[in-house]
């Protein structure tokens, strides 16, 4: 496959994840923004911190407010991981590559683009809020759906699911980080399980956490879930299995590096335990895990893609 295919494949299903898990990292910062809490405004700081967009935040709105914070994370044209642009973009990559994959697959973002267009301001309030959110993740299921039910298993396929899951150990380090992150106000007194819940319905983990541990809901086993346990879609384990599986499937003259820095973190993932974790710090290994996976990231564009 060119390189140039390549890329915008893995870059198409890149942005479309990633528009999906911004409409989970909002959602559940706005649930948790719901809640009797005296730094509600640390909530919002907290996500955009997240993903690294607090100070080009500060410089275009000022203090943190929740109507700002979702406008610059949905609909900016400035901000380049807004879910308008995420979105615009992922439609972008599937017009330059209509021939590596299916009409399905482009008329499916297509459709969602053309929706995205007509979003505004003043739709995304109260109810409506979550409603959009759910309208986002739809949508991206749908295009992962259309792609899998209809996509030749060739080297396109693959470079789909690479995209879509390094950016969803990403998004799922993020999102858990958010509760650890020093702008994010302590949680009242009979918050924290409500809190932790809201993580859990953010990466459609709270029926998983109720069927595996059928208990309460304590931190502990919340990380665990997300990070270590491979039957969890979205959990840490296993994202980078199926990101390490993929690259010993597309291998290239020059990836063996890749490919073995993918299994190692695997293979941490995989034989980890997060009583471990947690006695060196959760928060330094989500910290060391966004830095693996972007370094990942920045192999896999010398490896595979345009430079």
């Amino acid at each position: 496959m060119l390189s140039r295919t390549a890329d915008s494949v893995y870059w198409m299903s890149r942005y479309t994840e990633r528009a999906e898990n911004v409409a989970r990292l909002l959602d559940v910062t706005y649930r948790m923004s719901l809640l009797p809490t005296t730094g509600v405004s640390g909530y919002w700081g907290a996500a955009l911190s997240a993903n690294g967009l607090d100070e080009a935040y500060q410089k275009k709105y000022g203090a943190f407010s929740a109507p700002n914070v979702v406008r610059y994370m949905v609909l900016d044209e400035d901000n380049p991981s807004s879910i308008r642009t995420c979105l615009r973009s992922a439609r972008e990559n599937a017009h330059a590559v209509r021939g590596a994959i299916t009409s399905e697959s482009w008329e499916t973002l297509n459709a969602t683009w053309l929706e995205m267009r007509k979003v505004t301001t003043s739709q995304l309030q109260g109810a409506a809020l979550s409603e959009f959110f759910d309208w986002v993740k739809f949508r991206s299921h749908l295009s992962r759906g259309v792609t899998f039910g209809t996509s030749l298993r060739d080297e396109a396929f693959y470079f789909n699911r690479l995209g879509t899951f390094l950016e969803r150990a990403d998004n799922t380090a993020r999102m858990l980080d958010v509760k650890y992150d020093p702008l994010a106000p302590e949680p009242s007194p009979g918050n924290e399980y409500y809190e932790w819940g809201a993580l859990l319905r953010s990466v459609s983990a709270f029926e998983i956490y109720r069927r595996v541990y059928r208990d309460v809901i304590t931190p502990e086993r919340v990380a665990e879930l997300l990070v270590l346990r491979a039957d969890m879609p979205r959990s840490l384990r296993a994202c980078m299995e199926e990101v390490h599986a993929t690259l010993k499937i597309i291998a290239n003259s020059q990836s063996a590096e890749t490919e073995r820095r993918a299994g190692e973190l695997h293979a941490e993932l995989h034989f980890g335990r997060i009583d471990t974790i947690l006695a060196s710090g959760l928060h330094e290994m989500l910290t060391d895990f966004l830095g693996r996976t972007a370094d990942l990231g920045n192999r896999i564009s010398a490896d595979f893609l345009v430079p």
